[in-house]
């Protein structure tokens, strides 16, 4: 019997310090590129997609696809080559260096070294009225197999939901004597999460509350490199879920010694 071939071990490893995307072959460059231009369907918006895709810096741009979407303006698919690479093996991301825990171990953790139910609030702030993401870190029945905070027996979470003004959450927070505070930002037109953001840790700290908890921001564009200069603890982004969280908060808090 003819010996089966593992067709993995004849693919060439990458040159990390010079990473392009792949396509069929390694190191082919190949991309697939969607976007919208404010001109009519046609050759010349074909063209134009094709020209915009060159100073891009993608070779054998090819549009495969364009379409009119109403108003003058025409969808655009294409291929094509990249010709940049990028140096993955020297990349450094700042990113949240926490041991995540299971749902048990997490209420655990706080029965016995912190010694109490800690208390957390969650919110869309802001004109925000996206709750899909701060639902699914809250809510009792949680996202993708894991329970959100309102199931966790050792966790008081209340899930204040959307359009939250920061002076209304910074209230509650007080009022409910919050540990930390998680703060969902999907609308992000002309960058209002960022303003929003910061204006949150302005009040805490005139307050005097900023200290005495752990403030967390989550959403599709928030990083921890990001979060961290806003002044918050720790930024989380898309596929986050409950225990990652909440393993980040219990832990912090035992750091910082806010027991």
């Amino acid at each position: 019997m003819m010996e089966q071939l593992d067709y993995r071990t004849q693919i060439a490893k990458p040159d990390y310090t010079a990473i392009r995307p792949y396509g069929d072959t390694m190191n082919d460059g190949k991309v697939q590129l969607s976007f919208s231009l404010p001109v009519p369907d046609g050759p010349e918006a074909v063209e134009a997609a094709r020209l915009l895709a060159l100073k891009m810096g993608i070779v054998n741009p090819s549009v495969v696809h364009h379409e009119d979407i109403g108003e003058n303006f025409t969808f655009i698919v294409l291929y094509g080559n990249c010709v940049h690479s990028v140096d993955y093996a020297h990349i450094q991301v700042p990113k949240v260096e926490t041991e995540v825990m299971n749902f048990y171990e997490i209420n655990e953790f706080i029965r016995t070294k912190i010694g109490r139910k800690i208390t957390i609030l969650g919110a869309c702030t802001g004109t925000d009225a996206h709750t899909v993401g701060i639902d699914a870190i809250m809510n009792m029945k949680g996202y993708n197999g894991e329970y959100g905070l309102e199931r966790y027996p050792e966790i008081q979470a209340y899930n204040l939901g959307s359009q939250v003004e920061n002076e209304e959450l910074v209230r509650k927070a007080i009022e409910l004597k919050a540990d930390a505070l998680l703060v969902s930002q999907v609308v992000t037109q002309k960058d209002v999460h960022l303003h929003n953001l910061s204006a949150l840790v302005d009040l805490l700290e005139a307050e005097g509350l900023r200290d005495k908890l752990i403030l967390v921001a989550g959403g599709p564009r928030i990083t921890h490199e990001l979060a961290l200069e806003l002044g918050y603890d720790a930024g989380f982004g898309p596929g986050t879920l409950a225990p990652d969280v909440a393993s980040f908060v219990v832990q912090e808090m035992v750091a910082r010694h806010l027991q």
